[in-house]
């Protein structure tokens, strides 16, 4: 039997970059971020601690469920122009916003619910990106008021705002108590759920 060098046990250790990770790890690093999120919210029982900032100016955990869904209803129009279409003009797509009465909504809805509608979006981007060979990822669009997209950089794009906000929702929850008496196994940090996600690595 092969042996594993010191070297290469650490290597094999080692946490891979998004961007060195295979399509389908990929695909499952999004999909986690929503058994993240659901691992810290759901024993939540208080919506207060998740709709109150401790300090003038930084962000709520609801603010930063508002932030994470907003984001894949930015991406997710872009990577399906590009999966349907030949070289799209993303200029050309309608700029994302939000409707009064969906602004209404948001002031209102609970972050349960907000969690809930960010579930759905980010399915709908898995199930778009598990639908496409692999030689699709590296299709692209151009864009001359931003830069062109490939849908293999707008799904990394997604999974590191994902690991951004997630490490910014970790501190506040912590910060504002929201996480006294809960079980432990919902109080894990990001880097211990990370622990948890497959990390196939891309081939070279």
């Amino acid at each position: 039997m092969r042996t594993i060098s010191g070297t290469e046990g650490a290597r094999a250790l080692a946490p891979v970059a998004i961007t060195g990770l295979a399509n389908n790890a990929l695909i499952i690093r999004l999909h986690f971020s929503v058994n993240h999120l659901s691992r810290w919210l759901t024993p939540i029982h208080d919506p207060l601690r998740l709709t109150r900032a401790l300090r003038r100016g930084e962000p709520t955990a609801k603010e930063l469920l508002l932030r994470l869904r907003d984001e894949e209803l930015r991406v997710f129009p872009l990577m399906h122009a590009i999966s349907i279409r030949t070289q799209p003009d993303l200029d050309r797509l309608p700029e994302p916003g939000r409707s009064t009465a969906e602004l209404a909504w948001d002031r209102t809805a609970l972050p349960l619910e907000i969690m809930a509608q960010f579930r759905r979006f980010r399915q709908s981007t898995c199930s778009l990106l598990r639908s496409l060979p692999d030689s699709a990822w590296e299709r692209a669009g151009t864009s001359r008021r931003g830069h062109d997209w490939t849908i293999r950089s707008l799904a990394e794009h997604l999974a590191g705002h994902d690991e951004r906000t997630l490490r910014e929702l970790d501190l506040t929850l912590d910060r504002a108590g929201a996480r006294e008496g809960i079980t432990p196994a919902s109080k894990a940090h990001l880097d211990e759920l990370l622990k948890l996600v497959p990390t196939t690595p891309r081939e070279a």
